[in-house]
């Protein structure tokens, strides 16, 4: 049952297959537009560091980190990470993700109520979804213990919840890039097209995420429910 409890697990197949197209959509998106020039030559540390200072954020640094798409905005430190292709390039690509991760430094800076939501409920999250899995498992194999699959479910809908935060956080800060962006002359408006395209493309990949926790979340419901009737 737990492996296979129709018709759930089928939209959470159908679900994982479109967390694995979205993947290959961003990445193959990224480097599409990354072979695309900005007509102005900033790079993706000028395009963010103008950006910060537009935005009286002088203080938050913005640093280099080895990887591809491993951009992004450390809260607690308050610094600025774009991946090297993302920091020393001049392309639509690595404008896009540079401007997009100082949008989430503007929303600390304004205190955007969903970002400060998930921030407060990162260290509940950070210990109730390593938990629940076990809980969620224990449950059902062992069926005379019921109530550790609830308290399973339960634990794993605050990791849902902070899923679901999650998505108008990024859309947000997507939202605010693009704007500023052409506000601040970075881009013309012939090529926020393609910087729209990169954004949303890196959106979907949280979209599809929420949509398999939420799936797997009803699929432990009607487990639970099932076995009271």
């Amino acid at each position: 049952m737990f492996f296979f409890y129709y018709p759930w697990d089928l939209l959470i197949l159908a679900a994982f297959g479109l967390s694995i197209w979205a993947s290959f959509r961003v990445k193959g998106t990224f480097r599409k537009w990354s072979e695309v020039p900005t007509t102005y030559g900033l790079t993706g540390y000028e395009a963010a560091r103008r950006m910060l200072d537009a935005n009286g954020l002088h203080d938050v640094p913005i640093e280099p980190v080895r990887g591809a798409l491993t951009d992004h905005y450390d809260p607690i430190n308050r610094v600025v990470r774009l991946s090297e292709p993302v920091y020393y390039e001049n392309s639509i690509s690595a404008v896009s993700v540079a401007c997009h991760e100082v949008g989430h430094a503007i929303q600390h800076k304004e205190a955007y109520p969903m970002l400060v939501a998930r921030h407060r409920m990162f260290p509940a999250v950070n210990f109730s979804s390593g938990i629940a899995p076990l809980l969620i498992i224990a449950g059902i194999i062992f069926q005379q213990f019921n109530f550790l699959l609830l308290v399973g479910i339960i634990f794993f809908s605050a990791a849902v919840l902070f899923q679901l935060v999650t998505l108008p956080v990024e859309f947000n800060a997507s939202s605010r890039a693009r704007s500023l962006m052409v506000a601040e002359g970075f881009i013309t408006n012939e090529e926020e097209t393609g910087v729209a395209k990169v954004l949303n493309a890196a959106a979907l990949t949280y979209v599809a995420a929420a949509l398999i926790s939420v799936l797997e979340l009803l699929k432990y419901i009607a487990i639970f429910n099932s076995r009271n009737e």
